[in-house]
């Protein structure tokens, strides 16, 4: 699983809005959030809401066009629909060390093509 961060104020802007889709293994870090929208989404997502970086509620399959929130929560992870159960299964066997790796979004093409993370 490839934990990506979204951590410069543009790629927490855009996050994954207008990508056609998310490759498989592959989930969207918002640290230091609470609530997400799906707006401008071309796909549903499983939403994994942390609270110290553990795991406190999974919101699944939300569509595009939506609005969640878990005041709980820290951060939140954006992960393919189906795949937000990996995703709490990584974080629980400890994160980077059980097999995930972090690594900085990138901000999306500004060119031609859909963008990638």
């Amino acid at each position: 699983m490839e934990l990506l961060v979204a951590d410069s104020p543009l790629t927490r802007l855009v996050g994954l809005a207008g990508r056609r889709s998310l490759p498989s293994g592959r989930a969207l870090l918002f640290p230091r959030c609470r609530s997400v929208h799906t707006f401008g989404m071309r796909f549903a997502l499983d939403l994994v809401w942390l609270a110290g970086g553990e795991p406190v509620r999974i919101d699944r399959s939300v569509r595009p066009g939506r609005v969640r929130s878990c005041k709980a929560a820290d951060a939140v992870v954006e992960a393919n629909a189906g795949e937000g159960d990996a995703v709490v299964a990584v974080l629980r066997r400890g994160g980077p060390e059980a097999g995930a790796v972090l690594s900085r979004a990138r901000p999306p093409a500004r060119t031609g093509g859909s963008p990638t993370p």
